[in-house]
């Protein structure tokens, strides 16, 4: 699933989490967070947190995998 934009990644915290049937407030509890940084993760606001919400797709079991353009050499 390509991710466009902060919107699109909220969606997929969004439906994962409903699809566990976990609620916002057993995730935040999970994560160590509040629920209302949940609530603004899910709802697509471009300035959360990149460390919390990293925490969030590993507590849903959300894989996310990160190309680069650019080819490395060992």
């Amino acid at each position: 699933m390509p991710l466009r934009n902060a919107h699109d990644f909220g969606k997929l915290i969004r439906d994962t989490r409903k699809s566990s049937n976990v609620t916002q407030k057993e995730l935040a509890a999970a994560c160590g967070t509040g629920i209302r940084f949940i609530r603004e993760l899910e709802k697509g606001k471009p300035t959360c947190e990149l460390e919390k919400a990293l925490l969030v797709t590993t507590m849903l079991g959300i894989k996310l995998e990160i190309a680069s353009p650019v080819m490395t050499k060992e």
